[in-house]
């Protein structure tokens, strides 16, 4: 790449990390890539780690020695992840949003990229720092937030499905019963999909009692997984109990009225505590 100058060269270094989160960057790529020297693209890297951390995009460390580099950490403040979710739960709680038998429609919110970035950002921040080899989610609606996820934690994505596919070669299948009509479904995820002893991290749309969830964590145990967090985008609170302990929700939906038209949303249990 032909030398830029100072300003072009920190929006394109800029754009390298972004682009790359959790990569560990040796300084001397930059270097060679832009032709100059290591304490100029210090220097620019001081620069933008300043902008990144007040601007609320992340974190740029640097690791020191012959085997160091600098990586750069999306990481969104939970107040600003806040802000995102109080304007999502006013969208939900339009009263055309009810379906008939009380359903919430949201596959718009699904559907739109900015807010699944939002929310790949905010899952990737609270679990920041989690040991994590892959993200899994179960089809259909969890797959773009394991993506969006995925993206800002630079990890790969394993889909978990209702049946087996001839495509994906042998499968371990297991029962479970559905938390919502407690009925007994079927799930299944191909023995190349995912390697022994892995480290997961689950991320789904919704979560009524907790079936699906539970049952993914039987699957991976057919695997010798270990689940290293559970995100889930919206919680019902009309379930009596649940059958997951430990997760983190992003919105909360605590009642849809059909006769009254009246729908309850509200963040979820990431922002109870600052």
């Amino acid at each position: 790449m032909k030398k830029l100058k100072r300003s072009a060269r920190l929006v394109e270094m800029t754009q390298y990390l972004l682009f790359r989160p959790h990569s560990l960057i040796p300084l001397t790529t930059f270097a060679e890539r832009y032709n100059s020297a290591k304490s100029s693209i210090s220097e620019d890297l001081a620069i933008i780690k300043e902008v990144f951390e007040e601007e609320g995009l992340g974190e740029l460390n640097t690791l020191a020695g012959a085997a160091g580099g600098v990586k750069f950490s999306p990481k969104v403040p939970k107040d600003i992840s806040l802000k995102f979710i109080q304007n999502l739960c006013l969208q939900l709680q339009q009263p055309e949003r009810i379906l008939p038998g009380g359903y919430l429609y949201m596959s718009d919110i699904m559907g739109q990229p900015q807010y699944l970035n939002e929310i790949g950002k905010t899952f990737a921040s609270a679990f920041a720092g989690r040991d994590v080899d892959v993200i899994m989610t179960v089809e259909t609606k969890g797959i773009p937030l394991a993506y969006a996820t995925a993206t800002y934690m630079n990890l790969p994505v394993v889909i978990v499905r209702r049946d087996s596919r001839v495509t994906e070669g042998s499968a371990v299948s297991i029962n479970y019963v559905s938390g919502s009509n407690k009925r007994i479904q079927t799930m299944s995820l191909a023995r190349r999909a995912l390697k022994e002893e892995s480290k997961v991290l689950i991320i789904d749309d919704f979560m009524h009692v907790g079936g699906t969830i539970h049952g993914m964590m039987d699957l991976l145990a057919e695997f010798k997984a270990t689940v290293q967090g559970v995100g889930v985008f919206m919680e019902s609170c009309e379930a009596e109990e649940q059958l997951v302990d430990n997760y983190v929700s992003l919105a909360r939906l605590y009642g849809v009225d059909s006769k009254t038209k009246q729908i309850t949303v509200e963040p979820g249990n990431y922002f109870d505590t600052k």
